[in-house]
């Protein structure tokens, strides 16, 4: 939709690759085994529909849907036409994320009963502030927008920056978001969601936009929690500057992982009642040694700092690739960046209503009533809906 954009692609790729401006295009070409869906994130569940009607495999990007409903159509159409569906989550494909699961699930810190999970960085005062004009001659805004609500052109709703806007999708929740909650679904799984709860706004940036700068979420499943931090106008401090790391905590220690690395701290293994504060203990003079460091821990130290991520985007294509050949279920199935999708939208209705969101696992619905009508769904704006209603999704 963007002809600098398709031109620049097309240099990139040489002489062979051929450039077209509608993807249908593209989809009504035989030659054509697989496509890669990299649009904005309200394009991903249609287009990818779309392919797998028309007999080709899938690379999506993350989230897969906009809203819950999508999800559902999507793994339909896919079971339908016999598609391998690869979702763009390329952390599972790295060598040490796979060595922290496999630690993890083996019990090397024991139970885990809570991970953290935080994303934090300084963009303030935001993006800019445009008035409403006329699209660039370079970009087809009506295909842009797709099946998104009609909406002036806006400066900041177009490459990159339609993250901030609700229209075309959930802001870092479902962008950084998803990546981390990627991980605690592969590790752990999320299919005992019962509920989530989400507070914060836009509170600092002045900049055009609609997501919040500031969200916190709460997620409750059976016997263990998980919460998600996103800062966007505060980096934090030198102890915070993980950034985008998630912790798993556990009865024997913690694993705290981001895509450079992982690190194994262990608890010391100690009486309970030692850790009882005692205030009739005199208090130990300036310069005198603190109690020695425990000699004994429960579980063993491990850093990894082995993870490079340009590589793990290599291996993520390698097994998609792969997967076309052999028709086995990709490391990031559909299945799973549904479930993962779910999650961040359940978050972000829950900050939009105001209230906890309750979750009908089994029913895969919400449970309760009192939520806005497109909690789950929203429609279609045409032609566009007629394309949906041709794929016979219920």
């Amino acid at each position: 939709t963007h002809a600098d954009r398709l031109a620049g692609g097309l240099a990139i790729m040489g002489p062979q690759a051929r450039g077209c401006r509608d993807f249908r295009e593209l989809l009504d070409d035989a030659d054509v085994d697989a496509v890669c869906v990299s649009t904005p994130d309200h394009w991903h569940a249609l287009q990818m529909m779309l392919a797998c009607a028309a007999g080709k495999d899938v690379y999506v990007e993350k989230p897969v849907t906009l809203f819950v409903r999508e999800g559902e159509w999507m793994q339909q159409v896919a079971q339908r036409h016999g598609r391998v569906v690869q979702i763009g989550t390329q952390q599972r494909s790295g060598p040490h994320y796979l060595r922290a699961r496999e630690l993890i699930r083996g019990g090397h810190i024991g139970r885990v009963t809570s991970v953290r999970m935080q994303s934090q960085r300084n963009i303030w005062p935001g993006f800019g502030n445009y008035a409403e004009t006329t699209p660039p001659p370079e970009l087809d805004y009506e295909m842009w927008l797709g099946p998104a609500p009609q909406r002036p052109y806006h400066p900041l709703r177009g490459i990159y920056h339609f993250r901030w806007f609700w229209d075309y999708s959930g802001g870092q929740m479902t962008n950084l978001g998803q990546h981390s909650l990627d991980i605690l679904d592969w590790v752990l799984g999320t299919a005992t969601l019962k509920s989530v709860t989400s507070i914060g706004g836009r509170y600092a940036l002045t900049g055009d936009g609609e997501t919040p700068d500031t969200q916190d979420a709460l997620f409750e499943f059976d016997g263990w929690s998980a919460i998600w931090s996103c800062r966007e106008a505060s980096r934090g401090t030198e102890k915070d500057q993980t950034q985008k790391a998630l912790t798993f905590f556990g009865t024997k220690g913690s694993l705290t992982i981001g895509r450079d690395g992982f690190v194994v701290s262990p608890d010391p293994q100690v009486p309970p009642e030692s850790l009882i504060p005692d205030f009739l203990k005199p208090k130990r003079a300036r310069g005198e040694q603190a109690d020695p460091s425990p000699t004994n821990y429960l579980t063993e130290r491990i850093e990894d700092r082995s993870g490079d991520d340009r590589d793990q985007f290599i291996r993520h294509d390698r097994n998609f690739l792969d997967c076309i050949r052999t028709r086995e279920q990709p490391v990031s199935d559909l299945a799973s960046g549904v479930r993962v999708a779910n999650l961040c939208h359940l978050a972000n209705l829950s900050l939009r209503s105001g209230r906890k969101v309750d979750w009908d696992a089994s029913a895969q619905t919400l449970a309760g009533d009192g939520y806005p009508a497109d909690a789950l769904q929203r429609p279609y704006r045409a032609p566009w809906d007629r394309e949906l209603a041709a794929l016979g999704v219920s």
